[in-house]
């Protein structure tokens, strides 16, 4: 999972790129990127590194970026080897020379990656200079790129996407730029992977600096939180499958067919709502801190009986930062159950989830947090956290809470089991790595060392979320894209981990 924003139209495009993409920090942690197109000069300025967005971009690199048309990544590796070189070549954003100039950045996975990494190089002859699958994304969108027989440039552009569409398997949004033509974004056919899009007007010191222009500015970004932030009103979520470009006028072109066409439902990933998502945002007109008001709420519904049959016994409530931090609010009203804040997390640590090898995730979680003990000693600790993946995190926060004194910790999840990989984006392709995968709720229990482990139901799930047009594939194992090549795909992720 990837953070990636897009801005085009206002002369200050690289600081509003820079700007929202430190507001999708949160969606990765390994890498940043700023690719921009100066219209004036025909020119291309681009720079990433390794490191947090802030580390990567010091004032005096942003000063040497013009342009008015800039894409931002931030990435959480899911593909490629971990060593610095390698993890280098791999940092979005990524451009291509032929047919046009084509700079690229996406969020999300393609499952049959190796399959058309073998076929670029085998039967285009290509060589690749990278183990990323948005080298071969564009690839195979150039291809289409250099089609002669269409009546004009976006016919000629929405072909050339609906080719990689049929071509591509997998969950992932893009944005990019054509150099000297315009702007694009496309979302995957199921709409696995959020992109929405912003517009807003230009200051009178923008038309300044720009004279002539059509007078907006607009913005793609993986979260509305950045839209917000920059100033942009929220036009709307991309729908699935769609396919937008921007030409040098502003006019924009926009088709939804593909998936209509196809018959392909909707299935946004409901781990969005659960935890990648910042809850500012609103993602298919649903928001974020809503869901978890109500994951928490739905959930108290549940324990209300383990409860009333004696089962658990809770003194306080206590969220797991920062993701279960709202839902255990409204987890704590409806149970009517002091909420306290107990784990007090170093804010310097990185996300212990996205962290890309286990041994760095136990290291993380005893870093991460520390118990305030004379909140715990003696007490039942109902602890709530938005997920279990892999368990690491749970079993040491189980055991701290224990050491502080607590009496009994019962832990909670705001999701159903995790038990199947996920192939389409979140960095958990190999099902042994899946604390879930092959244990009941008891052997879990056990694991963990919990008195009682709950978990949120599936039906409470998509109830929070409103939504039933959901992917769950890691909850039921019904997956919306074809995996046929998942297993060659899940042991090269772990040959690159190694």
């Amino acid at each position: 999972m990837c953070g990636i924003v897009g801005v085009f139209g206002t002369p200050y495009s690289v600081q509003e790129a820079y700007q929202g993409l430190l507001l999708l920090q949160h969606r990765g942690q390994d890498a940043a990127g700023i690719l921009s197109f100066d219209f004036n000069t025909k020119s291309f300025h681009q720079y990433k590194d390794l490191g947090l967005i802030s580390d990567v971009f010091v004032p005096s690199i942003l000063a040497g970026f013009e342009g008015t048309m800039s894409i931002a990544h931030t990435r959480y590796a899911t593909v490629g080897p971990k060593n610095p070189i390698d993890s280098k070549r791999d940092i979005q954003p990524m451009t291509i020379n032929y047919p046009h100039g084509i700079g690229m950045v996406h969020n999300g996975n393609i499952v049959n990656y190796f399959e058309l990494k073998k076929y670029v190089q085998v039967e285009k002859r290509r060589h690749l200079f990278t183990n990323n699958d948005l080298e071969v994304m564009l690839n195979i969108l150039s291809d289409g790129l250099r089609e002669k027989n269409v009546p004009n440039h976006f016919d000629q552009f929405q072909a050339a996407v609906k080719t990689l569409f049929d071509t591509a398997k997998g969950g992932f949004s893009s944005v990019g730029l054509l150099a000297d033509k315009g702007f694009f974004a496309f979302r995957d056919p199921h709409g696995l992977r959020p992109l929405i899009l912003g517009e807003r007007k230009l200051s009178e010191e923008e038309k300044a600096l720009h004279p002539g222009h059509f007078g907006k500015s607009y913005c793609f970004s993986s979260e509305s939180n950045a839209l917000n932030f920059l100033g942009y009103d929220v036009i709307r979520d991309l729908a699935p499958g769609e396919i937008i470009f921007i030409d040098q006028t502003g006019e924009i072109f926009s088709s939804v067919d593909y998936s209509k066409t196809k018959g392909i439902a909707p299935k946004s990933c409901m781990f969005e709502w659960v935890y990648f998502a910042n809850p500012e945002s609103v993602l298919e007109e649903r928001s974020v801190y809503s869901a978890r008001l109500e994951f928490g709420k739905n959930l108290g519904e549940e324990i209300k009986e383990l409860i009333a049959s004696g089962e658990i016994s809770p003194d306080i409530v206590v969220p797991i930062p920062e993701t279960s931090r709202v839902a255990a609010i409204s987890l704590s009203e409806t149970l009517k159950i002091p909420y306290r804040e107990v784990l007090i997390k170093n804010r310097y640590i990185q996300r212990s989830f996205i962290l890309n090898t286990q041994e760095s995730r136990k290291r993380a979680v005893q870093l991460k947090l520390t118990a305030i003990a004379s909140e715990i000693k003696g007490k039942n600790i109902l602890l709530l956290d938005d997920s279990i993946v892999r368990g690491t995190t749970s079993k040491r926060i189980i055991e701290m809470v224990k050491e502080a004194g607590a009496k009994e910790v019962y832990f909670a999840t705001t999701c159903p089991p995790i038990r199947y990989p996920c192939y389409y984006g979140v960095d958990f392709p190999d099902p042994k790595e899946l604390v879930a995968s092959d244990k009941t709720t008891e052997e879990v229990e056990a694991y963990l060392g919990a008195t009682k482990l709950i978990y949120l139901s599936t039906e409470a799930t998509k109830k929070s979320i409103g939504k039933e047009s959901l992917c769950m594939a890691c909850i039921n194992g019904c997956y919306p894209v074809d995996i046929a090549s998942a297993q060659n795909f899940q042991d090269m992720r772990s040959l690159h981990r190694e």
